[in-house]
């Protein structure tokens, strides 16, 4: 079932694949479907083309934007198989493998590993990565997709931080699991986090440390929209997560972990797929002028 109620949509940035990305997820994913396509003129990055999807029945929405920022696996999405639900998740677990493979790369090949008899990471061809795992049916249920962060480089030894710092900010949240590293997983440290996971607005995220050598760290390619139904919400995330002065823009910020959010008015997606060409050009020439989203103003320019 599409979780209606999703407060917190994944949103991933692309330079021109972002129509062609959704329609390769749609293709592999069970219960995925485009929902919507939208094009946006005049902004920084010229045209650009909007696309609303959903995969598992969760939504996730893409950009094609131009070549500013490159998804990397700091961000990943885990997809859970479970064997007590389907039988045949195993072979479903393999299918999805095998499609996400084509033009990819194995980060974890998939195979045997102590937390799973099945499990394997993968960058897909258009850079985003996938943890599949054939998940233990006695832990607690969890969705088909949960978004993951690792924290890498100067944030390594902050996921836990990070945690509880979403779990002060978002309503509907708990801790979840957690899993410290042992002594000897050198360059870990003891004590940080080798997984866990929580919830935040009803919604599960996981994180992990990892002091390993990786070339990569947060970026804005992968950031996650927040949709408030009031300015009095845009005000509350934006206050609380905002650690960048210099990353404010159109409803963008970073937060004090690197990780981009976008504050937005909930009406926006109706605007912005139901709206005459004028009333797009309205409102993106209006929110382009924001940093932080002031839903009056865009009604007004919504409305002309």
């Amino acid at each position: 079932m599409p979780n209606s109620k999703q407060k917190i949509v994944p949103h991933l940035w692309y330079d021109k694949e972002a129509k062609e990305a959704a329609e390769f997820y749609t293709s592999i994913f069970p219960d995925s479907k485009i929902t919507s396509k939208t094009q946006i003129n005049d902004t920084p990055s010229g045209e650009s083309n909007i696309v609303s999807f959903e995969l598992c029945g969760q939504k996730f929405m893409a950009i094609s934007a131009g070549p500013y920022f490159k998804i990397n696996p700091s961000i990943s999405f885990i997809v859970n198989f479970d064997p007590s639900k389907d039988k045949n998740a195993s072979e479903k677990l393999n299918e999805v493998w095998k499609k996400l493979t084509d033009g990819g790369i194995a980060l974890m090949p998939l195979d045997q590993y102590p937390f799973s008899e099945k499990f394997g990471w993968i960058q897909d061809k258009f850079g985003l990565s996938w943890q599949l795992i054939l998940t233990n049916p006695e832990s607690e249920e969890r969705p088909a997709i949960v978004p993951s962060f690792l924290f890498v480089g100067d944030q390594c030894g902050r996921a836990e931080e990070a945690i509880n710092f979403y779990l002060s900010v978002f309503n509907n949240a708990k801790q979840g699991l957690l899993t410290r590293y042992p002594k000897g997983m050198e360059p870990d440290k003891e004590g940080t986090i080798l997984n866990a996971d929580f919830m935040v607005e009803n919604q599960w995220f996981s994180a992990m440390d990892s002091a390993h050598n990786h070339k990569f760290s947060f970026n804005e390619a992968i950031s996650f929209m927040v949709y408030c139904d009031t300015q009095e919400e845009i005000d509350h995330y934006w206050e609380k997560l905002s650690a960048v002065p210099e990353a404010e823009r159109c409803g963008w910020l970073k937060d004090p972990f690197g990780i981009s959010w976008q504050i937005v008015p909930s009406e926006m997606n109706v605007m912005m797929s139901k709206g005459t060409p004028e009333q797009l050009a309205r409102v993106t020439k209006a929110f382009l002028k924001m940093k932080k989203f002031d839903i009056a103003e865009l009604q007004k320019a919504y409305k002309g």
